[in-house]
């Protein structure tokens, strides 16, 4: 095979995460003849040892269980290990107690492997805010990313399972005014807390009571829409989401019958259904897109061998042998907001001054590439409890134990991810959208650092209130390439808050208001006993800018975007158009985190999700 006109494939797809694996899906679903290239194998079939647990082989489990996702990112066959830098100042990265100075960053799970990060993620699924799709319409000028017409996508692909009620009213009355999906292939559950926790009951009521107080007097819809806990309200009806909804919720969760569900089985149950139009190749690290004399993409360069990229916990010291793939279509490029601007760079598409500092000829000059790099900022209230909890009690996160029984059953904690509820909130009233998401969480959690899901499995009496803080106004971070290796990872750095773009301190503050917001539900658990000290950030950090250090050194993230935005036309930074395509390099796209210009939501993986399917609507239509 030496070129696109006898190639074997209509579209090649790199990367099989949330984007990649939507869109791969969807079109072989079409008839169209796919190509998926992934540089990691099959996580289920996979073995490698696990930091939390040292010498046991735990997958498929550290896959399948819920409650197992921190173990998943710690186990060494299928996790790809980035250290990113929040600061450029070394003096104040150095103190981030997460910092790790032999990789002179701080750690960044990713997965490399089927499904991409879809397989090691926490699942929740929490749909964004109506703004956030209505902003790329405003930019782009393209009113097909309207609220309204991305809905469409969500209800395309979703399968509602925690909504029985709709489901019924939908199916024999054809009346959706939640908008739910009822038919499609990503399918949506509800950990149901109290009865999972049933052992913990009065406990788990107690931190609700005391989050209903601080969280104030819920929307009387809530009351016609009770679920299992008294209020938890569902963030993703379009009722809800249509209102900027505050309050309690539940997060819902990316598995089936108590088993996690990502793009690794949606794209295997195409395949088999469809074994002529999807090619899946494993072990395939994409180092360069073929452009041909007219600077269109028309195939890919690849190395096949297993854990070549630097990232992988344990890379192999192989070259790889290279090969060659061509689409006759196009080439879509899904590697996630670090991987895909690496690898258009290293395919000679980027801003030109960085491209020639590292001697790759520049095919296209594209500022845009790598900047624009936004995340939330997230930080851990982490509480000592005066008692285990009952549920975890013989609870050894392992195949075996009491709790993995029950899990084998459908039932337990183990169907969850550790989050018990949420509060959605606004930092300031005068916010036009929430900003806050801060819910509670069956652990003792503070961040990622090698070895950190050893403290979730070591310590069975605390309960950590995680502040997500969303619609960050920092856009400074940037990826930019260390060589022109293909396997080596990237330079990634965030700048945080006083070295970002945010000069008046919005995002800074806004965690600040979030901590003592988690605090005010403490309070009431502290004075019944039920909380015996909180560990971070602690009693003697208690005023505003005790508080702002805290969060300066100790914030984290894990939905890294953003880095080949879409954009207008006349803006010399826009990556690609509102149809996905790389500005002038024609048959070539992205469809993946990276696209979009500011980050939408509390978390994104919803939203890559829909515009995967998205993706594939704009891609059958053009090829009509």
């Amino acid at each position: 095979m030496t070129n696109s006109n006898n190639a074997e494939y209509e579209y090649i797809v790199v990367g099989s995460g949330a984007g990649g694996g939507t869109v791969a899906a969807r079109l072989a679903e079409r008839g169209k003849k796919v190509l998926v290239l992934e540089a990691g194998g099959d996580p289920k079939q996979l073995q490698g040892d696990n930091l939390a647990f040292p010498g046991e082989k735990r997958l498929p489990d550290d896959y399948d269980v819920p409650v197992f996702h921190p173990f998943s990112t710690e186990n060494e066959a299928m996790r790809w290990d980035f250290f990113v830098r929040h600061y450029e100042t070394e003096s104040i990265q150095a103190q981030d107690p997460k910092y790790t100075p032999a990789e002179k960053g701080v750690l960044y799970p990713r997965a490399g492997c089927l499904g991409g990060c879809t397989a090691h993620n926490a699942m929740i699924t929490v749909y964004p805010h109506n703004a956030d799709w209505d902003e790329v319409a405003d930019i782009t000028g393209d009113a097909s990313w309207k609220a309204d017409n991305m809905r469409k996508y969500f209800e395309l692909m979703e399968n509602c399972e925690h909504r029985p009620k709709l489901r019924k009213l939908a199916t024999w009355l054809g009346i959706n005014p939640s908008r739910h999906g009822f038919k499609g292939w990503f399918q949506t559950e509800a950990a149901l807390p109290l009865e999972a926790l049933a052992k913990d009951k009065k406990l788990v009521l107690a931190i609700l009571d005391s989050a209903v107080k601080a969280a104030g007097k819920l929307p009387s819809f809530f009351d016609r829409l009770k679920w299992q806990i008294q209020g938890l309200a569902d963030p993703n009806d379009w009722r809800l989401v249509k209102d900027n909804a505050i309050g309690l919720h539940y997060p819902p969760l990316a598995t089936t019958k108590g088993k996690r569900h990502s793009t690794r089985e949606r794209l295997l149950e195409v395949q088999q259904k469809h074994p002529g139009n999807l090619t899946i190749e494993l072990d395939a690290l994409v180092t360069r897109v073929i452009l041909d004399d007219n600077n269109r993409a028309v195939g890919v360069e690849y190395l096949k061998g297993a854990k070549l990229y630097k990232a992988h916990a344990n890379p192999s010291n192989k070259p790889g042998e290279l090969r060659e793939a061509y689409a006759a279509k196009e080439v879509i490029l899904s590697g996630g907001a670090y991987n895909t601007p690496q690898l258009l760079m290293l395919s000679g598409i980027g801003p030109k001054e960085e491209l020639q500092k590292h001697g790759i000829a520049v095919k296209h000059h594209l500022p845009g590439i790598g900047a624009n790099l936004q995340d939330r900022y997230e930080v851990g209230v982490t509480n000592r409890m005066n008692q285990d909890w009952e549920v975890l009690k013989g609870a050894k996160y392992s195949p075996g134990d009491p709790e993995y029984n029950d899990w084998l059953n459908g039932k337990g904690v183990y169907t969850t991810n550790g989050a018990v509820l949420a509060v959605i909130k606004r930092s300031v009233e005068e916010r036009p959208l929430p900003d806050l998401f801060c819910f509670a969480l069956l652990g003792n959690f503070r961040g990622y650092f090698p070895g950190y899901s050893k403290l979730i499995k070591d310590n069975l009496n605390y309960l950590t209130w995680a502040v997500l803080k969303a619609h960050t106004v920092n856009r400074a971070g940037e990826v930019r390439l260390v060589s022109a290796d293909p396997r080596d990872r990237p330079y990634i750095n965030f700048r945080y808050f006083e070295e970002g773009t945010d000069t008046t301190g919005q995002d800074l503050d806004s965690v600040v208001e979030g901590i003592k917001f988690v605090r005010s539900i403490a309070k009431p658990l502290f004075d019944q006993g039920i909380l015996a000290e909180e560990v971070a950030p602690g009693k003697s950090v208690q005023t505003d800018e005790q508080l702002r250090d805290f969060v300066r050194y100790n914030a984290w993230g894990h939905h890294a975007s953003c880095t080949c935005p879409i954009g207008a036309d006349n803006d010399p930074m826009a990556v690609l158009d509102s149809q996905f395509r790389v500005r002038g390099i024609q048959g070539l796209r992205v469809v993946d985190a990276s696209v979009f210009p500011r980050i939408p939501g509390f978390f994104i993986v919803s939203s890559i999700y829909m515009i995967g399917e998205k993706a594939a609507d704009v891609i059958l239509n053009a090829s009509a």
